[in-house]
């Protein structure tokens, strides 16, 4: 829907619905993973909920208000919020509130799903509750993904190390959640816990995969009459970066300005709808492209 007065796209009520019913179903899927699979075997799939489980169990009878362990959902929050404010302040996130949806509706439904539900589907068998727990997981981000939201925690602080050195952001997450997986082996002094989560982390990122089967990289061409305006978009909002190509139209010989961009895979459909409702007659092209960058000085 367009703005008649500002001829700005306005996102119908319609998209919004859409969107934030993906990331409710996500975070359900995504709750719904820890409490009935990972958890109950001390699977630790790295990330907030990874740490949460550690603490939830090392915790059990130290606090006379939870006996049973500091709940997983309110734990994760603790860490969600400074780490959400972090990458706001540091990069600048672009899918702030529906992000913040996201991680709230996980941490409800992790707590909702642990009060109702105190037995584990499976039964004595660690490597099925890894491979489902690891399933339903990657089903969840996926969703979340669809959305153009993130669940926030250590991927965020993955992005914000990868922010300024020659570290990419996939290597930063995996060296992230290995030390969680590590810290659960320390916490727990079960040998079988790194293989479970690592296997785990494994499956969860097969299915994304799945889903999510293009190049994680694109490369962006953007034709318009109102490039400054685009700019602040793309450098203050969405927080990347870009190139102005000068060009001339080959019909008409108009000279014009044309921006160049590398974007991520999930950040793309919040690109397009930011350039919408800047000029909804914008020319956009986009390609599979790999962001190899040198390092700084060469």
């Amino acid at each position: 829907m367009q703005n008649e007065s500002t001829g700005r796209v306005i996102p119908s009520f319609r998209h919004n619905m859409v969107d934030y019913s993906l990331i409710l179903i996500g975070a359900f899927l995504q709750a719904l993973s820890y409490v009935v699979f990972l958890a109950p075997y001390k699977i630790v799939p790295g990330g907030v909920y990874g740490i949460s489980i550690v603490l939830h169990y090392i915790s059990k009878g130290v606090f006379s208000f939870f006996p049973d362990g500091l709940p997983m959902g309110a734990t994760a929050l603790c860490f969600n919020i400074p780490l959400m404010f972090l990458a706001m302040r540091k990069i600048g996130l672009a899918s702030g509130p529906k992000t913040v949806v996201t991680f709230l509706l996980i941490s409800f439904f992790t707590d909702l799903l642990s009060y109702f539900i105190t037995e584990p589907l499976v039964e004595n068998d660690a490597f099925i509750a890894a491979f489902y727990g690891g399933a339903i997981l990657g089903m969840g981000v996926t969703f979340v993904f669809k959305a153009q939201s993130t669940s926030a925690g250590t991927d965020v602080l993955a992005r914000v190390i990868a922010k300024n050195s020659n570290v990419k952001v996939s290597n930063m997450i995996i060296v992230l959640d290995s030390a969680i997986v590590l810290l659960g082996l320390v916490a727990f002094q079960d040998w079988a816990v790194p293989l479970y989560s690592w296997f785990t982390i494994f499956v969860y990122g097969k299915i994304v995969e799945m889903f999510q089967s293009e190049n994680p990289s694109r490369a962006v061409f953007i034709v318009s009459q109102n490039t400054a305006a685009l700019k602040e978009v793309i450098v203050h909002k969405l927080g990347m970066r870009g190139t102005f190509i000068h060009g001339k139209g080959m019909y008409e010989g108009h000279e014009t300005e044309i921006i160049f961009t590398i974007a991520e895979r999930k950040d793309l459909p919040k690109l397009k709808d930011e350039i919408r409702e800047i000029d909804p007659h914008a020319f956009v092209s986009s390609m599979h492209a790999s962001k190899d960058s040198p390092r700084p000085g060469i």
